[in-house]
């Protein structure tokens, strides 16, 4: 189940918003945001944060982890650097595919 809001989504959340969204406190955000490279918020000129959409589904994969599935914080790192390396592969699979896909029926249609 997700904690991000499907309806009225904003451009910026507060850190006592996202805070409230996950049930964790602002100090754990703050340390999750210096453990894992992937979440950068935004900072205000103040240097207050400011998290977008983006930033609460990459939240959402860090609690799932640490939280819900019970992963240590360097075994959490591991899990979304695998996941980031099987999406690319994918990627570069399904790309080369369509690849094959047409050449087979430039050949079809030479046929």
């Amino acid at each position: 189940m997700s904690r991000i809001p499907k309806e009225n989504l904003k451009r910026y959340y507060t850190i006592g918003e996202v805070a409230k969204m996950f049930g964790v406190s602002k100090s754990l955000l703050r340390f999750w945001e210096s453990e894992f490279d992937l979440l950068r918020p935004h900072k205000n000129s103040k240097g207050d944060r400011r998290f977008t959409p983006q930033n609460l589904e990459q939240l959402e994969v860090i609690y799932r982890l640490v939280k819900e599935r019970g992963f240590t914080i360097s075994g959490a790192r591991e899990e979304i650097e695998r996941q980031r390396r099987y999406q690319k592969e994918k990627e570069e699979i399904l790309l080369r595919l369509r690849e094959l896909k047409g050449k087979l029926a430039q050949w079809r249609d030479r046929l």
